[in-house]
């Protein structure tokens, strides 16, 4: 075997398979680094800078407990098969915003109503995944909640009729004008 690997094309053979080997490492440590450079709050505020300063008013921003949540925490699964879902998804996202579609204040808020929608029938399909990732109701203690919230929980939440969006909307964002809207209770 020895030998082999010691003729010239054994030698290519070897460089063939560094390369390959080093040039793997590379391309998965690069993809890794974009996938969570992507997930960062600065990356999310270059295109949604007047969505990130309303989370700042919200609790999920500042808090008794000192538990914080960003953008990527209730907008991209934790699993990585759904992360990179997501990341495809987000992609349409990003070329609209180059594209020019929400680049302005005034363009964004014309589309609230159909992003917010979006995000909402997305979260509805995945039963409220990202909300999930720290929001367990199998552990939550509906004996500690409000008579309200104990009564929708323990029945539409635990039951499955309904997912978390289905009554949060708005949790920590402004909420578009939602006149019109179909189901939306006040």
């Amino acid at each position: 075997m020895w030998r082999l690997f010691c003729k010239p094309a054994g030698i290519a053979t070897w460089v063939v398979l560094c390369l390959g080997f080093v040039g793997g490492i590379v391309f998965w440590g690069g993809f890794n680094w974009g996938m969570e450079a992507t997930n960062t709050e600065e990356f999310c505020s270059s295109c949604h800078a007047p969505i990130v300063e309303e989370i700042a008013t919200t609790i999920h921003f500042t808090n008794r407990s000192g538990v914080r949540a960003i953008c990527s925490d209730c907008h991209v699964p934790h699993k990585w098969t759904d992360k990179i879902v997501r990341k495809v998804q987000a992609s349409k996202e990003v070329f609209a915003h180059l594209m020019g579609t929400i680049d302005t204040r005034d363009k964004f808020e014309a589309r609230r109503l159909h992003l917010a929608e979006r995000e909402w029938d997305r979260l509805e399909k995945n039963n409220s995944l990202e909300c999930r990732n720290c929001h367990d109701f199998e552990y939550m203690d509906f004996s500690v909640q409000n008579p309200r919230a104990m009564q929708n929980h323990s029945t539409y939440l635990a039951k499955g009729e309904k997912t978390c969006i289905d009554c949060h909307k708005g949790i920590a964002h402004r909420l578009p004008d939602m006149e019109g809207v179909k189901g939306w209770e006040q």
